[in-house]
């Protein structure tokens, strides 16, 4: 077992799994905050660094892709005070987590775990019912249906139609994406049968965020709603299959249903008489022939010339 207590959080490793649990410093991210503890199994694991720095160090876990519908849906687009995979180490504690980087890594190696990619999660994402307002709007998840509900800040083309409820069976993907520098970020749920290219500020199915202190808990509403979609690997395999088997040529059967073995191509159809008829023409054919190559051989022999020179030559036949 190992352990490191920081300001910035608390890593506890039992050998079979990490817990995450953030810290209450003034600098933890809120969203560390808000997801609260974090149990990653060893399973979920691609590998653990850490870094040195001269005031202060970093431990890094890095998960196999697709493991966590929160990394899926943010796309690595976190910053380092809203990352749970990131913990601050204080120089004075660099031992420690040297000590901790060890005994993750001799565990992954005896139990062999692999680091390429799943086709599942093997983190449940965050809990559900969560409600976040950010940005133009509020975003609300139970498990089943998310609702979007605008404020005053909302384009009145967008706010027009009222608030939006969304069944999670009718999303086929999510994005979440921060604000970076001047250039705004969203929330936004694509839906089956219902594909836009509208910016997100008039998009009914988005929430346009403004780079506030709030929006990285949009990610949150994101990752809920992502653990609850078919998984991307899943999809893409199916999808290839699909794709594969109507790209196979289809060749006709040379049998029919009934399982009997089809004509050959130039037969032809005979009834039963018909086939009875030739039948009994092939005996008599069988049974006279040994007789027809008797006589042929006697007839043979009989026109055969005697040798004069040879005494007491005769015919045979």
């Amino acid at each position: 077992m190992a352990e490191i207590l920081q300001k910035d959080g608390t890593w506890v490793f039992d050998g079979d799994a990490l817990r995450l649990t953030p810290g209450r410093d003034r600098n933890v991210g809120l969203l560390r905050k808000a997801l609260g503890e974090l149990v990653v199994p060893l399973g979920a694991l691609a590998g653990i660094s850490f870094e040195q720095g001269k005031k202060s160090g970093r431990l890094r876990l890095r998960l196999r892709d697709g493991a966590d519908p929160l990394l899926h849906a943010t796309g690595g687009r976190l910053t380092e005070p809203h990352d749970p995979y990131q913990l601050t180490v204080d120089s004075d504690r660099y031992g420690v987590a040297e000590y901790f980087v060890d005994e993750v890594r001799n565990a992954l190696l005896l139990d062999q775990v692999p680091s390429d990619p799943v086709d599942g999660y093997l983190l449940p994402g965050p809990a559900v019912p969560l409600a976040v307002s950010a940005g133009d709007g509020t975003a609300a998840f139970d498990g089943e249906h998310i609702r979007l509900e605008w404020n005053w800040k909302t384009e009145d083309a967008k706010a027009s139609a009222g608030p939006r409820t969304l069944a999670v069976t009718d999303v086929v993907a999510v994005e979440w994406q921060p604000a970076v520098g001047l250039e705004n970020g969203h929330l936004r749920f694509t839906v089956r049968h219902a594909p836009t290219k509208a910016p997100p500020k008039y998009d009914p199915n988005a929430v346009e965020l403004w780079g506030f202190k709030k929006d990285p808990l949009m990610a949150l509403v994101a990752a809920a709603v992502q653990a609850r979609l078919p998984h991307p690997a899943a999809a893409a395999r199916h999808s290839q299959a699909a794709v594969a088997s109507e790209a196979r040529p289809t060749t006709p059967s040379r049998r029919r249903r009934t399982g009997r073995a089809a004509p050959l191509r130039g037969a032809t159809h005979r009834s039963h008489g018909q086939q009875a008829v030739l039948k009994r023409s092939c005996r008599r054919q069988a049974s006279t022939a040994p007789t027809v190559l008797a006589r042929n051989r006697a007839g043979f022999l009989r026109n055969l010339p005697v040798p004069q020179d040879l005494p007491g030559a005769r015919r045979t036949c």
